[in-house]
């Protein structure tokens, strides 16, 4: 019997002036999102950030931190992913490209209705953005 092991995928938090970059899907599950993906075999995670952020969004990014891995098995509808989620500055034209139909910066305060658990990511990385403090892990058990 084979192994059924969650994916491994990435999401970026690009802010300029307190708007974030999203991207809307350009495949189910539709709506807005972080830009972000799966990460391809012999690539780190690093790597897949930076590709998926230039293949969505048409941006070059400079990774600055890590945020958080978000790991509840019911996070994407479509399967069991591990997302890990950088915070990054980003330089260029923003241009939707790849799995994206739409790409632009919305206020913080102002996001529109997200796909998968990014709502909550946001809202972690708005608490980090305050206090400097990453998610609390103990929070994030589903058991």
């Amino acid at each position: 019997m084979p192994y059924k092991n969650p994916k491994p995928t990435v999401d970026i938090i690009i802010d300029q002036n307190d708007a974030v970059l999203l991207i809307k899907r350009r495949n189910p599950p539709f709506g807005w999102a972080l830009p972000g993906g799966f990460v391809d075999e012999g690539e780190s995670v690093e790597e897949a950030a930076i590709r998926e952020a230039k293949e969505e969004t048409n941006v070059d990014i400079t990774l600055k931190h890590l945020l958080y891995v978000y790991s509840n098995p019911n996070r994407d509808s479509r399967q069991h992913n591990i997302s890990i989620v950088f915070v990054a500055d980003a330089s260029g034209e923003v241009l939707a490209g790849d799995d994206a139909t739409q790409a632009e910066f919305f206020p913080l305060n102002q996001l529109p209705a997200l796909a998968f658990d990014h709502q909550e990511i946001i809202a972690d990385y708005i608490r980090w953005k305050e206090d400097g403090l990453s998610p609390d892990p103990s929070e994030k058990l589903t058991t």
